[in-house]
């Protein structure tokens, strides 16, 4: 189905609510549960040992779950409109926080791993009422984050905890009620809302945290109905049908790992295997890839193409693996080889979408059953509109031909209501209903969308958002410095790395481009944006206007990387690289010799850029 435009709109003749009828969260999990009740919701795996035994949680215990947690909220004074902090890696309890806090009021969850003064200026600007987070005994890193956000969110009233140990024994400032999760929620009713509470599509369901321009976190809004109706389509517009069992190792502070790969895979029938707390960042996961795939017949699951990168160098031994047909990747540019090996390796197929927080996670995707044209992300998605533009600030100036590269806007039911800052706000919007996405592509006649390149600067690592601030605030800031700019190096493994390029004020001892890197480490709070390398150059590109002109240093850091990689392989060549609005960034090749053409592709050929051989 959906294998064309045409079918595209013929699917969209049936309205929306009577194609998905369910408009929030909560409806959807109790869906799931009437439909699935003692099946297998959610397996979890606390260290993800070959044959550890996991723990399951059925649907109707899913259910029953979510509702106690609204409940004991609820019992906690959170209303429709209160923000429930959740600060947890990945367990079946923060299902249980995420479903419920929106069954009750508005959840936000949070990554664990950002440090204190972002996860407490993200809870300042919510107006966190209640924090879900570990015990000391679970994790003394997220307590130490929990210390300090006690001391510095006056908002905070309750503190839930998942824990071992006796709450009694924790002290806590007398005006913050402190109780034990899993204890506390077993005293709720576990089959309605004690509230009476009737959700309405357009209520907020979630905080999403985003990258964003502005070197501090975006909060967006995401409502009931944002959420439902992708998780409902997700269902339909997958490749991988039926119901069976995925591996899961994004974290549910993640679109991604919230909405497709959570809610939209339980309201599927599916069964969520949660690799460990830590997903795919502890050890034990990656090894043992395989093995869980087969012992769960595993048929598809959700990556970043960081992850494929690695998973292609584990061997799959004796493990059966034939039930593996289908793949998600999405987050950062899917380089061709990566793809065209992994695919003929291991047989399967892989899809490479787009989409973004503020979309609800889903803007395009391939055609089910088929491969998208290479280059492409696939197709607009039913319900979803999609427009390529020419605009000036937030005004809509034109409307591109197909082929013709503009920015990339967006509107329909997956389009969130907005940050939650109104200075984000300000150039979000074209035209008051179009949202900019900052990216750039083209269209090209059957309806495939391409991306050529991002408006906005944001440098993307492995998935990552890095804003480039993060890195030239701290780097002007050092005394030796005149100007700092960052940039995305392409990478084979992470898709993008951040380079820094500065010039320095005149000096009888200048630092060392090693103790500008070390002095990074001590100033950029965010340890995926420290820049892999910083090079002193003499002067910075600007434009006629004298505005940084930064494609010149991404061509220079392609050159950078095309030039070490062929050294690698002691092949000699002249090499360039541009920007092309179409294909994005290429790099051209003249070898020395005709016979090194073979060794050079094979050598260049894992980069997220396009090659051209003289």
């Amino acid at each position: 189905m959906l294998q064309s435009l045409a079918e595209i709109q013929e699917y969209e003749k049936v309205p929306l609510l009577q194609r998905y009828p369910w408009e929030n969260t909560y409806d959807l999990i109790r869906q799931a549960a009437r439909l699935y009740q003692q099946d297998a919701a959610i397996e979890f795996l606390p260290t993800a040992v070959p044959d550890e035994e996991s723990v399951t949680v059925s649907y109707s215990q899913l259910s029953e779950r979510v509702h106690q947690t609204a409940n004991l909220l609820h019992s906690l004074g959170v209303k429709s409109k209160d923000t429930v902090s959740l600060l947890l890696p990945n367990l079946p309890e923060t299902h249980f926080a995420l479903w419920g806090g929106q069954a009750a009021g508005i959840a936000s969850p949070i990554n664990p791993l950002l440090e204190p003064e972002h996860i407490i200026e993200i809870m300042n600007a919510t107006k966190a009422k209640v924090l879900v987070s570990l015990g000391q005994d679970l994790s003394e890193e997220i307590w130490e984050k929990v210390a300090q956000v006690i001391e510095r969110v006056p908002t905070l009233k309750a503190l839930l905890l998942i824990s071992k140990k006796p709450i009694s024994t924790i002290s806590m400032p007398s005006d913050i009620k402190v109780e034990n999760f899993v204890l506390a929620i077993a005293q709720q009713p576990n089959d309605h809302l004690i509230s009476g509470r009737t959700i309405q599509g357009d209520e907020i369901a979630s905080y999403f945290h985003t990258g964003g321009t502005t070197g501090r976190p975006k909060i967006a809004r995401l409502t009931h109905s944002n959420i439902a109706f992708v998780a409902q389509l997700s269902v339909d517009t997958t490749s991988s049908k039926g119901r069976f069992a995925t591996l899961s190792g994004l974290p549910l502070f993640h679109i991604f790992g919230a909405v497709v790969a959570g809610i939209g895979t339980l309201l599927a029938g599916r069964t969520i295997v949660i690799m460990t707390p830590s997903g795919f960042r502890s050890p034990n996961v990656l090894p043992n890839w395989w093995h869980h795939v087969a012992r769960f017949r595993v048929q598809g699951f959700g990556a970043v193409p960081t992850i494929l990168g690695v998973l292609l160098q584990i061997p799959v031994g004796d493990n059966d693996i034939s039930c593996l047909t289908d793949i998600g990747c999405g987050a950062s540019p899917l380089p061709a080889g990566l793809k065209a090996t992994f695919e003929e390796k291991f047989n399967v197929t892989i899809s490479n979408g787009y989409g973004m927080t503020e979309s609800s996670c889903l803007l395009a995707r391939p055609p089910t059953d088929m491969q998208a044209p290479e280059g492409s992300v696939g197709r607009r998605l039913p319900y979803m509109e999609m427009k390529i533009a020419e605009v000036d600030g937030n005004r809509l100036v034109g409307t591109c031909d197909t082929g013709e590269v503009g920015i990339v806007l967006a509107r329909g039911p997956h389009i969130f209501s907005g940050y939650l800052s109104e200075e984000d706000n300000a150039k979000a919007w074209v035209d008051h209903t179009w949202f900019n996405t900052g990216d750039m592509g083209y269209v090209d006649g059957d309806g495939y969308l391409y991306l050529t390149g991002r408006a906005k600067d944001l440098i993307i690592r492995g998935g990552h958002n890095i804003d480039p601030a993060l890195i030239e605030e701290p780097l002007a800031r050092h005394p030796a410095v005149a100007m700092a700019v960052a940039v995305g190096q392409p990478d084979a493994y992470a898709g993008e790395v951040p380079v820094a390029y500065v010039t320095l004020f005149p000096s009888d001892h200048p630092p060392t481009e090693e103790q500008l890197i070390d002095y990074c480490r001590t100033q950029i709070s965010e340890r995926a944006a420290i820049p892999k390398r910083v090079e002193i150059i003499d002067e910075v590109p600007l434009t006629a206007v004298a505005k940084v002109f930064k494609p010149a240093l991404r061509n220079r850091a392609t050159e950078y990387v095309i030039g070490k990689a062929l050294q690698e392989k002691s092949i000699a060549a002249e090499f360039s690289a541009h920007f092309d609005a179409s294909r994005g960034q290429i790099a051209k090749v003249q070898l020395k010799q005709d016979s090194s053409k073979t060794a050079a592709r094979e050598a260049l050929e894992d980069l997220p850029v396009a090659l051209e051989f003289d």
